[in-house]
């Protein structure tokens, strides 16, 4: 015998209602809409964690895409997702990676593809 109330509509419309109100929250056309950067970050940037430190930021910004390492001793990034989330990345991984010292950053933007699904370190 159960002692307690149940929601009659059950969770799920609960749930529901609090993603609609922050849905309808004032917000600015670039945070609804999903953007891509390709990013080349120079520096000491190689062999300090970086790839490793880059992916868990992203991931914990809800960003898809992937990082890697290229022949000249820069990295790659390749960011989708909400355009503050993708800046608050690049940011962090400008000034805040642990052991990595980051000279210059370029920045290329475009229309998110879609086609990345999580965020992968490549070898």
């Amino acid at each position: 015998m159960f002692r307690f109330m149940v929601n009659p509509l059950g969770w799920e419309a609960a749930i529901a209602e609090v993603r609609i109100r922050k849905f309808f929250r004032v917000v600015s056309i670039h945070e609804i809409m999903e953007s891509r950067a390709t990013v080349i970050f120079r520096g000491r940037v190689q062999g300090v964690y970086f790839r490793a430190n880059c992916a868990e930021k992203a991931e914990s910004l809800g960003l898809h895409g992937y990082v890697r390492n290229l022949p000249d001793g820069s990295v790659e990034a390749v960011f989708e997702g909400d355009r503050p989330g993708i800046e608050a990345c690049i940011n962090w991984n400008k000034t805040s990676q642990p052991y990595a010292r980051v000279e210059t950053v370029e920045v290329t933007w475009s229309e998110a593809r879609g086609d990345a699904r999580g965020f992968h370190v490549r070898h």
